[in-house]
């Protein structure tokens, strides 16, 4: 079983600490989005699970936590979200900077092939245009050459949610790019991935940039896992995710407004108000991540056998 932790909310930057406790204890009660009162317990004990992978614009607090991590048993990588943006955009993130030599610290600790850098929604408008892009594209990728090998980037969709926040916060509202677009920023991001070492992937873009050595990515990567865990693993796609997506099957395990950074670009958060109040109804002791079960709980085990396949092992 993969675990991703997570797609819905920084897991690592702020609930390090009821992760342990979760992985410590050896289960977790995840709430259905569309259900509150339904939850599915799932097993966390690392003979079910295969990996986690941890989604984060900000690993620093979790640092400290990974040699236990390991310790306990369980094999991880990151996805890293690095973006130039912003307080306008990404309101409670540290300086780029710091960010910047946060992902060389974890990427020193882990190893390049487990840290992948997200630059994640490429936002076009009069201000964020192409030169914009390929200016901080270029500084970013000579700061991470070395530190990872490879690059994930997508553009900017625009759910219902995500243009009222962003017309609220801007007076420049980001727009959807059309294919030109995409090929223009897709033509200069592959000549300096070249010059940095990275390999160039896509995030749910149904547009074909291969043309350009861009791939279309599966951020949880079957061939990833399986370099990392040093064996095949027993996978097929995952039908939850969009169809463009190439991600394998996990369990996620987060929660929707839930995390404070403040990025008005967000599919995961309705409002700052929603998240604050979600927050303060977080236990690091509980069992599920915010706030504790409801009386009319509904609860469905979701117990998984492990995927790996120590048979066929690949080295």
């Amino acid at each position: 079983m993969i675990i991703s932790a997570s797609r819905r909310t920084d897991i690592p930057a702020f609930y390090s600490e009821w992760l342990l406790n979760r992985l410590r204890e050896g289960y977790v009660q995840v709430p259905n989005p569309r259900c509150p009162s339904r939850y599915s317990r799932v097993e966390l004990s690392p003979q079910v699970v295969d990996c986690l992978v941890f989604w984060t614009k900000n690993p620093s607090p979790m640092l400290p936590r990974l040699a236990e991590i390991t310790a306990l048993g369980y094999p991880f990588y990151f996805q890293f979200t690095l973006t130039p943006y912003e307080r306008d955009m990404e309101q409670n993130l540290p300086p780029k900077e710091i960010l910047l030599k946060t992902f060389q610290k974890l990427s020193t600790m882990l190893g390049p092939e487990r840290v992948v850098w997200r630059y994640d929604p490429v936002i076009l408008n009069a201000d964020l245009d192409l030169e914009y892009h390929l200016e901080q594209f270029e500084r970013m990728a000579a700061a991470l050459e070395g530190y990872t090998h490879r690059c994930i980037f997508s553009f900017l969709d625009l759910y219902p949610k995500v243009r009222r926040a962003m017309s609220l916060a801007l007076a420049q509202e980001g727009k959807e790019a059309d294919e030109t677009a995409m090929e223009r920023i897709a033509q200069g991001f592959s000549a300096i991935a070249r010059r940095h070492r990275l390999g160039l992937f896509t995030c749910c873009e149904s547009v074909d940039l291969s043309s350009y050595g861009i791939r279309p990515a599966s951020c949880i990567d079957q061939g990833m896992i399986e370099e990392i865990l040093q064996c095949r693993i027993l996978a097929k796609k995952d039908p939850n995710q969009r169809p463009s997506c190439g991600c394998i099957e996990s369990v996620e395990i987060g929660t929707y407004d839930s995390c404070p950074h403040g990025c008005i670009y967000c599919y995961g958060t309705s409002s700052p108000q929603t998240v604050r109040n979600n927050r303060a109804g977080h236990d690091p002791k509980s069992p599920v991540l915010i706030g504790g079960l409801t009386n009319n709980a509904i609860i469905t085990e979701r117990k998984m056998c492990s995927r790996k396949d120590s048979q066929l092992t690949l080295f």
